[in-house]
């Protein structure tokens, strides 16, 4: 997912900050990952779409809760923290249309377009190479959760004892946190991968690197 930027006046230094998250954004942010596992949900399961008040589609909501909605919320998260440390105005601002569209498609096509809404970024002045890192933050946080589920699906005891949607919760943490990396790596358009290869071809490089390392364990 993108971060908006905006800036005016000359370089500041970096600062260190406290994370700080306002009412609103709290609100933006659990509406946005409410919305996004119901969307998920639908498309899992033929079931839940045509019963959406079903055991059924409770089970796979909370599945997508854990895993798809974490993805999200925390790689927006992920762009927030790394912007304020250095001193900037970052706050999440869910997009409701977008948010609508999500669920709707979701629920009657079983389709899913995800753009549940960005970070918007302001400050007297941000350098390519914060705005690169401040980018790079997000599809990093996302491997990060990849590998923590991994880890989770080599304890086989642990795993089994949630039953088959708790296999499902941890397939789907590896595969669609990897997913929603190399997804928001693509160097186009507002993808926090256009940010990172302005700022670095290498960490651009490094990036892929590492997410196809990880899809290979």
């Amino acid at each position: 997912m993108d971060s908006r930027i905006y800036t005016i006046g000359t370089p500041q230094p970096k600062q260190k900050t406290h994370i700080r998250i306002s009412g609103i954004e709290l609100q933006h942010l659990s509406i946005a990952w409410i919305a996004i596992s119901f969307a998920f949900a639908f498309v899992l399961s033929d079931s839940a779409r045509a019963h959406p008040f079903s055991e059924t589609a409770i089970n796979f909501f909370l599945v997508s809760l854990f895993t798809v909605g974490i993805g999200f919320i925390l790689h927006e998260l992920a762009h927030k923290v790394v912007a304020q440390r250095y001193g900037l105005w970052a706050e999440f601002r869910m997009s409701p249309t977008f948010l609508m569209l999500a669920v709707g498609m979701a629920y009657l096509l079983g389709f899913l377009f995800a753009a549940p809404g960005a970070v918007y970024i302001s400050g007297s002045y941000i350098t390519s190479e914060q705005n690169g890192r401040i980018a790079a933050a997000g599809p990093l946080m996302n491997v990060l959760l990849a590998v923590i589920f991994l880890l989770i699906s080599m304890q086989s005891g642990f795993v089994e004892g949630f039953g088959a949607y708790g296999e499902l919760a941890i397939f789907l943490g590896v595969r669609i946190n990897l997913w929603l990396a190399a997804f928001n790596m693509l160097p186009f358009s507002v993808l926090d991968g256009r940010k990172v290869l302005t700022w670095s071809k290498p960490a651009f490089a490094g990036m892929f690197l590492l997410i196809f390392l990880v899809w290979q364990i």
